[in-house]
């Protein structure tokens, strides 16, 4: 039980009542000295009673002292938490519980409190007699009596717990803050970038590396978006790079950047980079973002590409040497297998190199082989190799060619280039190339046959007097030489108007009146004579020339045949035939429009033949070429019917005015069952589907006679008449009597057979 002595009241004179005034006795004793009265007395006991019952139930500790501070009252609160009971603190200083290191800076502030006579305030911690230390919060307010100060009012709360709580936070923050000061240091220190974002992809961290190669800082990018600081491009396609940080967040796990990607600073300069992006994870397993790490790997991958050059190039030419060649023919020789393509190898011999290089020096000799591989790259497409197989020798592969005459072109063109001097040192040096062609499949099906005998070649193109190339085999030889021959005539032949048309007449095989002509190409050559298309049309169609030739066919044909109506002759329609290219070219209809328009040739006397093969690659397509051909009046033949698989639907369907028998079958319809039974099937089927039917290379009386026995409409060949040239046919025209067999095999052409235009 508290022994503080009994409080006492002070009754005011003036009032008409009486009020209580608690305080400890000791300091109010001269105020409450006139309160002598019983019932004042009584009141005050009463007010005692009140003021002890409420300080015990108080949770804070109460203390008064008096004005010099010392203690007179303590309540139940603050003994328990002082430690000290009411008889140990009585008298004693109101300071004496707290602890000593911190007793000077609570006094200088209580001090200064009570100077400026305001409410005193502090933490604090409190020394118990058992060594236990409180933490408590200190509140004072002075008391005074008519301006004279009598007394202090303690209040002391413990706080030991949310100092505890306090400390324990601290202590959290201290160590989350070294945690993170030794994982800045660490990852300032790393020779590694690494850069944060959130999980909008907006940049969230940088270390110092990474501010250094994306050229950011830190402050400057945080909040801006990946892609703005981060930017990274295909190395190869130069293309912008996939955001690495997005996949590892949508993915949820670690992913590689790609291949060859390359970083690009702010300001522009480029660094190859390598490394991953990861998510970032929450306690809860939430990804909250991702982090990339990534290191320049420029001078690195610099060095590999370097140390891989030298392994597989020639250091002198810096041309790919025999172990890159080989398999690059291989890769190339695996693609032509299965594409059904064709590979050429050039092995080619400097002559006279080693009597260059021992007479000026191994340095003239080397720059000279370095001038020589110059040109030979100069001369190839970027898709083949060039390569420096050894001493004076090179290597040219060709990895994709349509036939051996390709191979042949890039040798002309070699020749060309070696004719001309190299300057070295000083000097003009003049050497030449020997040049050996193997070509794949027909000459080796690997690299070492086709290698082999592309060497083999090359010895033979020595042998034959040097600066010369020789195919593998002597029959390729003559057969490339001769094609690149003709090719070449070809190109002049249509720039210097070599060509001319023939026409061979179309008979009624019953009345004998000529019905048309076909158009049939001839070639003047100033060296060769009249060439016949069997001789020249293959190759044409080979190297790109039969589109242009064509066009000129058709083009004389038009003219040929309006000049002769315009001299008021009686002109009659004329077969052109177009190839598979020229039916497949996208402007074929405008072509022969525009064709017709400028010659001024009315459309019905324009007859345009194709074969069964080219009308049924693709039938759908030839449907709607075919229905507008007609619609603009020109006529339809299919040519050499029965040599190629046509549907009788589409044949149906085709707007075709005529068939044409190929002569295969009519050559032996006399003495042949099965022929006979053919050429008489398909002039049935021309009569029934009621179209007209010409018997092509009819050159005997006895297949006229089969012909006419059988009904066929028309036919055509050297019994009827030879091809003739334009002015022969024009004086046929000026006659225009029905011919009957022989009449004109005086005139005309007088070769072996009857030449097609294609």
């Amino acid at each position: 039980m508290n022994d503080a002595p009994p409080l006492v009241r002070l009754v005011d004179d003036d009032a008409a009542g009486s009020r209580s005034l608690e305080a400890t006795p000791n300091a109010l004793i001269p105020i409450l000295a006139a309160a002598s009265d019983t019932e004042t007395q009584d009141a005050l006991r009463n007010s005692e009673a009140r003021f002890r019952a409420m300080s015990d139930a108080s949770p804070l500790g109460i203390f008064v002292s008096d004005a010099q501070g010392r203690c007179d009252y303590s309540n139940a609160a603050y003994q328990r938490i002082s430690g000290r009971s009411f008889a140990q603190t009585l008298g004693t200083n109101w300071s004496a519980a707290i602890h000593p290191e911190d007793r000077q800076r609570v006094l200088a502030a209580w001090h200064a409190a009570a100077r400026a006579r305001e409410p005193f305030h502090s933490e604090a911690r409190f020394l118990r007699e058992d060594g236990s230390v409180v933490w408590t919060r200190l509140n004072a307010a002075p008391l005074s009596v008519g301006g004279t100060l009598q007394a202090h009012v303690q209040t002391v709360e413990d706080i030991s717990e949310r100092k505890s709580l306090e400390f324990v936070l601290r202590a959290a923050e201290e160590a989350l803050f070294e945690e993170k000061e030794r994982a800045q240091v660490t990852l300032d220190s790393i020779g590694d970038a690494v850069l944060t974002t959130d999980l909008l992809g907006n940049v969230s961290y940088l270390n110092l590396v990474a501010e250094a190669m994306t050229g950011w800082s830190r402050e400057e990018a945080l909040g801006r978006p990946l892609a703005e600081v981060f930017t990274i491009i295909d190395g190869t396609t130069r293309q912008a790079a996939a955001n690495p940080a997005q996949r590892a967040i949508e993915e949820d796990r670690s992913v590689g950047l790609i291949a060859d990607c390359v970083l690009v600073r702010r300001d522009g300069v480029e660094s190859a980079i390598e490394d991953s992006a990861a998510p970032i994870h929450n306690r809860y397993g939430q990804v909250t973002g991702a982090v990339i790490v990534f290191h320049d790997v420029s001078q690195s991958r610099a060095i590999t590409l370097k140390m891989a050059h030298l392994a597989q190039h020639d250091v002198l030419t810096g041309l790919p040497n025999r172990f890159l060649m080989t398999e690059r023919l291989s890769q190339a020789i695996g693609l032509a297998r299965r594409h059904g393509r064709q590979v050429a190898l050039l092995f080619l011999d400097m002559d006279r190199f080693k009597h260059i290089n021992d007479s000026l020096g191994h340095v003239v000799g080397d720059e000279l082989l370095q001038s020589v591989a110059g040109r030979l790259v100069a001369c190839v497409r970027a898709s083949d190799t060039v390569c420096r197989y050894g001493g004076d020798e090179f290597v040219i592969l060709l990895a994709d060619i349509d036939k051996p005459q390709d191979a042949a072109h890039v040798a002309e063109k070699l020749h060309q280039a070696s004719a001309v001097p190299h300057l070295v040192g000083g000097h003009e040096l003049h050497v030449s190339l020997s040049i050996g062609i193997s070509v794949y499949p027909d000459d080796g099906s690997d690299t070492n046959s086709l290698m082999g005998n592309a060497d083999t070649a090359m010895y033979h193109a020595k042998a034959s007097g040097r600066n010369v190339y020789r195919f593998f085999t002597a029959d390729m030889n003559a057969r490339a030489v001769r094609r690149l021959l003709v090719e070449g005539s070809l190109r002049r032949a249509l720039k210097q108007d070599e060509f001319v048309l023939h026409y061979q007449p179309q008979i009624d095989l019953v009345s004998g009146a000529m019905t048309g002509a076909e158009a049939l190409i001839r070639w003047r050559d100033p060296d060769f004579g009249l060439v016949y298309p069997g001789e020249f049309i293959g190759i044409a169609e080979e190297c790109g020339l039969i589109v242009p030739i064509g066009r000129w066919v058709l083009r004389e044909a038009c003219r040929q045949v309006q000049a002769w109506l315009d001299a008021g002759l009686q002109a009659v329609p004329v077969a052109v035939n177009i190839s598979a290219v020229e039916f497949r070219q996208r402007d074929l209809l405008d072509g022969v429009a525009l064709i017709l328009e400028e010659t001024g040739l009315a459309s019905r006397y324009l007859e345009l033949e194709l074969t069964e093969s080219v009308l049924m690659d693709n039938a759908e397509s030839s449907v709607a070429v075919l229905e507008a051909l007609k619609a603009m009046g020109v006529s339809l033949a299919v040519d050499d019917f029965g040599t190629g698989y046509s549907s009788l639907s589409y044949l149906k369907r085709f707007p075709i005015g005529t068939l044409k028998i190929d002569r295969s079958f009519v050559r032996d319809i006399a003495t042949d069952a099965d022929d006979a039974t053919i050429v008489s099937a398909v002039i049935g089927m021309g009569r029934n589907l009621k179209q007209r039917v010409i018997a092509e290379g009819v050159e005997t009386s006895a297949q006229l006679a089969f012909l006419r026995t059988h009904q066929c409409d028309e036919g055509q060949g050297f019994e009827l008449s030879h091809p003739l040239s334009a002015h022969d046919f024009a004086r046929l025209l000026l006659g225009r009597k029905d011919l009957q067999p022989r009449d004109l095999s005086a005139r005309g052409d007088q070769g072996p057979g009857s030449p097609r235009a294609h």
